[in-house]
């Protein structure tokens, strides 16, 4: 079911930035607040298109759920380029242009009573979040949950108190790794496929949702290969040079695949062979 956008596909709507969180040196995250307290209406694993006057747009992935948005909704934002630049300039009050949602996101209706693995690296847990606490949020229509999570170092970890409150919940199996550690440090070491050893799973009733960077994707894909995991089981997401949103441009466009259109959630049995894809 295609999921409406607010205002225009075309023409930005201005939104308001209601607060700014420093999550770590380079991501934050921002809760946006829509007029009238309209609500975004997006489904987990969508994203927008954020605009700022003067500077440009850029795709961003909504880190927030639908289950929590009350007439807002949140973008975890790098500061990598011109636009996240000027947006990390921000605080709370300004004003910003917002077109969307965009893409297809995770289909949560057929993943109930799924047992759930989620796999995410890096910044990638800024999208996959979105999913994830739509699951909490309806716990008991889930089986099983469990999240892996890795990132470079631990001051790269983001969303700490979350992470933190998913180590104590008895309803979840969490675990967390990073690539270098420092001195206080005291989980896991290493690179996120050294998780995998510390679950099992039941395949058949497992869909599992990975989101990182490309070159994590190859092998974190052998892992769930590995456990039995049935292709059109294991979701990503292609976040590919998405320009406009609407497929008009190209940019995203991978061999016969438009990720802003067609993705960027996609099963790996959707992907596979798909030159560049991974």
């Amino acid at each position: 079911m295609a999921i409406p956008t607010i205002g225009s596909i075309y023409i930005p709507s201005p939104a308001k930035i209601a607060r700014v969180e420093s999550l770590t040196a380079l991501e934050k995250l921002f809760t946006v607040e829509l007029p009238w307290g309209q609500s975004l209406g997006h489904e987990p694993g969508q994203f927008v298109e954020v605009s700022i006057l003067g500077v440009g747009e850029a795709p961003i992935s909504i880190s927030s759920s639908p289950s929590r948005s009350n007439g807002t909704f949140e973008l975890c934002v790098r500061k990598v380029g011109d636009v996240t630049k000027a947006l990390h300039g921000l605080s709370a009050g300004a004003t910003i242009g917002v077109r969307g949602p965009f893409g297809h996101g995770f289909p949560v209706d057929k993943m109930r009573g799924k047992d759930m693995l989620f796999a995410p690296g890096g910044l990638g847990l800024a999208p996959a979040r979105s999913l994830i606490n739509q699951v909490l949020d309806e716990r008991g229509a889930f089986g099983r949950v469990i999240i892996l999570y890795g990132a470079r170092n631990p001051n790269e970890l983001l969303f700490k108190d979350e992470l933190q409150a998913w180590s104590t919940r008895g309803d979840i199996e969490f675990h967390v790794t990073v690539d270098r550690p420092d001195p206080l440090w005291t989980g896991n070491v290493g690179v996120i496929t050294t998780l995998f050893k510390k679950i099992t799973v039941n395949p058949r009733n497992t869909v599992a949702v990975t989101i990182g960077p490309p070159i994590m994707y190859r092998f974190v894909l052998m892992e769930l290969l590995g456990k039995g995991i049935p292709e059109s089981q294991i979701w990503m997401s292609l976040e590919r040079r998405m320009k406009c949103g609407v497929g008009k441009c190209g940019h995203c466009q991978i061999n016969n695949l438009y990720c802003c259109q067609q993705g960027p959630a996609f099963t790996y049995a959707q992907i596979k062979g798909v030159e560049e894809a991974i």
